[in-house]
């Protein structure tokens, strides 16, 4: 699976908030919106999603994509 495949099936999982937390905090860091956050995230050349998270934001989602096989 690739990291995008990996990205969207881990955001198909999570509730509609979580998923908006994740990308808030990734536009954040990168001065992006939030919709080219999730563009980036799930393109065919993404890094892992972890590689674009920041702060307790990466733990948390860390431990969420364990809890869900995925890390």
């Amino acid at each position: 699976m690739s990291n995008a495949q990996t990205t969207e099936r881990f955001f198909a999982l999570i509730d509609s908030k979580t998923k908006a937390s994740i990308l808030e905090n990734i536009a954040a860091h990168y001065g992006i919106t939030s919709a080219d956050a999730l563009d980036e995230v799930t393109c065919e050349e993404a890094e892992s999603l972890l590689d674009y998270v920041t702060g307790s934001t990466r733990a948390a989602t860390s431990a969420l994509m364990q809890r869900h096989g995925l890390a």
